[in-house]
């Protein structure tokens, strides 16, 4: 029986932060190696799966196509060892720890998975930001957010840990009825917002007019705005409260585009307290449903 290749964790997680971090010496520095000692760790990486992993433009460092697929593997493998050792060294955890949130997201993710781990660790200062999701991603590269969840305007990002589809809903309250010959009203977040992109869209495709009503960058003003009856909008089912109904083509409304939504972070930047957060939000995705995906597609 031919013997398995084992990747060992410690020349894994050099290669995350090479990629990461952006190059040899930013990551020598997180990791407390000289660059020649990373330079040598990722060669004997680079013997051990056969290929080229990383492939230098002018100053900067860029993953080989291998490099990319390896990189998917090597962020859950370090992820899962990482889990494995905390579980047993019990270690307290303190610090703050800063994630985004899109908006729509804000409401489900902290009745869930943020409230359990801010109950489960007190000692933690959990600071979380909602807005749009270019200005995360913006964030995330700048190392003012720790973790995001957001929208992916492209298929392979960096920092992608998992990415999953949502479908948006067209809701409005359960009274109100949409006149054929008028605008539809529409409720909608600000200048940048994926849902009113696709909301605005999916009308323009269908020749149907509509005007914007209401905007506002919280979700619960936009709830009330649509509870109201004032406007109608684009949302996501954990986020259609009682009182709503949904929208559809009897209604004279076109479907709406999916989006595909990612969780984000840099694993060498992550405190223990931030890798623990990540692996409770990644056990939460895996349990609401198949269409979330530990690996970029």
């Amino acid at each position: 029986m031919a013997l398995l290749t084992n990747l060992p964790t410690d020349l894994l997680r050099t290669f995350i932060a090479v990629v990461e971090l952006g190059g040899h010496s930013k990551a020598g520095a997180v990791l407390g190696r000289s660059q020649p000692a990373i330079s040598l760790q990722i060669r004997r990486l680079e013997e051990l799966v056969r290929t080229p992993l990383l492939a230098q433009e002018g100053r900067a460092i860029h993953p080989t196509p291998a490099g990319e697929a390896l990189l998917s593997y090597a962020r859950e493998m370090v992820r899962i060892n990482d889990e494995a050792v905390r579980y047993f060294h019990r270690s307290d955890m303190t610090g703050v720890l800063r994630i985004g949130l899109p908006t729509d997201y804000a409401v489900a993710f902290l009745q869930n998975t943020l409230t359990g781990f801010l109950r489960n660790h007190p000692d933690v200062d959990l600071e979380i930001h909602c807005d749009l999701s270019r200005e995360l991603h913006q964030q995330m590269r700048s190392d003012d957010l720790d973790i995001i969840v957001a929208t992916m305007p492209s298929a392979r990002m960096p920092y992608l840990s998992r990415s999953w589809t949502e479908q948006p809903i067209w809701a409005a309250a359960e009274s109100m009825v949409l006149a054929p010959d008028r605008p539809v009203p529409l409720g909608a977040h600000l200048e940048g917002c994926d849902y009113r992109s696709r909301m605005i869209e999916a009308l323009d495709g269908a020749a149907r007019r509509w005007r914007i009503v209401y905007t506002g960058p919280g979700i619960s003003g936009l709830q009330n705005a649509v509870l109201n009856g004032i406007c109608v909008t684009a949302l996501t089912r954990a986020t259609l409260l009682p009182g709503m109904r949904e929208l559809g083509e009897a209604d004279g409304l076109p479907n709406l585009e999916p989006l595909r939504v990612g969780l984000f972070y840099k694993h060498p930047r992550l405190s223990p307290a931030g890798l623990q957060l990540v692996s409770d939000l990644v056990a939460s995705l895996e349990s609401v449903g198949s269409g979330v995906k530990p690996l970029p597609n």
